[in-house]
């Protein structure tokens, strides 16, 4: 197959920061889109991979997830996009497109594995994929997404994870009018989850740590906040959550937050924290609860969802960088110091 080389940033291994490097993409396919990246998300499992934390890590690495641009050339047999067009890809860049998940637009489930935008061994080219830290990106149409027209389309970026990744058990658990749904934790995922929870309607609660961000809660748009350290406001909260949204990555006892549920309510996990959690047994059994886990969405449940946030002027919280100042980010992002997404102006990559 046909390739050709482009700058992207990138790294050799674990103890290398990233720098500017030479990558190959495929020349477009018959189904292929091109586009030139205008904008790239930092997302903390990018964070993960170039320490291979997960001990999958394929090298060199070129991490990103979130990556919108505008399309540049569309192969012989593309129907939805043309030269011009905005675009964007997430997580997502192949499946099967056979089995009963793919058929039903859920290809994150897919029975024989999905290609992921980088770090997963790539079916078409050979080798492994590479990400959104890069001049280009080529994929099949099915799995690019039509970009709104964002005015800020950069804090949009982070949509392509962040929000897919808490809208997609928001809609599945049914947030909405009459529904108290509880967030918990307020980063990149929590955030932008705040955000979209009230868009549907329901009555957002917010559970932090950190007294700092009781007030910022209420700035993204929560009708309560409440500092999870504080015995005596968590026991106002005790059996009134139908659904609480678990963003959080690192050890914690979700027993705390199972005992505010209602009958019937839900925990659902979308954070990924390094070490087990421990279930009190009572805690479910007692009132029929539930604790879950939820891990991005389907093609088309993530259009959908940036359908619904260009509808309600969702975007993240970011701040904009450029591309040489991307290990300064890691650093950051490792010790939390962000609020509440990194996005690279992928035009200073010269």
């Amino acid at each position: 197959m046909n390739t050709k080389e482009i700058k992207a940033y990138g790294s050799g291994s674990t103890t290398e920061p990233l720098h500017e490097i030479t990558i190959n993409r495929r020349e477009v396919q018959a189904h292929d889109v091109e586009f030139e990246i205008l904008y790239c998300g930092i997302c903390h499992s990018d964070l993960h991979q170039i320490h291979n934390d997960f001990g999958h890590t394929m090298w060199p690495i070129v991490p990103g997830h979130e990556i919108v641009g505008r399309v540049t050339a569309v192969g012989a047999h593309v129907t939805n996009f043309k030269v011009g067009d905005m675009a964007a890809v997430g997580c997502i860049v192949e499946s099967c497109q056979h089995c009963e998940y793919c058929a039903e637009g859920e290809e994150q489930f897919c029975d024989e594995g999905v290609t992921f935008s980088f770090n997963s061994q790539d079916k078409i080219s050979g080798g492994h994929t590479f990400g959104g830290f890069s001049k280009t990106y080529v994929c099949d149409e099915k799995y690019v997404l039509h970009m709104p027209a964002f005015e800020d389309l950069a804090s949009a970026a982070p949509l392509l994870c962040a929000g897919i990744t808490v809208y997609s058990p928001l809609k599945h658990w049914n947030a909405g009018p009459g529904k108290n749904v509880g967030i918990l934790g307020i980063g990149g995922l929590g955030h932008v989850a705040i955000k979209i929870a009230k868009a549907m309607g329901a009555h957002v609660t917010v559970f932090t740590t950190s007294a700092s961000k009781v007030e910022d809660a209420k700035r993204l748009g929560a009708d309560d906040a409440v500092l999870s350290t504080d015995a005596e406001q968590m026991a106002k909260y005790v059996r009134t959550q139908h659904f609480i949204l678990d963003t959080v990555s690192a050890k914690h006892d979700v027993n705390t937050y199972l005992n505010l549920l209602k009958p019937d309510g839900a925990v659902v996990l979308v954070g990924l924290p390094p070490e087990a959690l421990e279930i009190g047994a009572f805690n479910v059994v007692g009132g029929r609860k539930s604790f879950s886990g939820s891990n991005i969405g389907g093609i088309r449940e993530t259009q959908e969802m940036l359908d619904f946030c260009f509808e309600h002027n969702i975007v993240a919280d970011s701040e904009i960088i450029n591309i040489d100042y991307v290990n300064t980010a890691f650093e950051r992002l490792e010790k939390g110091d962000v609020h509440y997404r990194f996005v690279i102006d992928m035009a200073t990559l010269n």
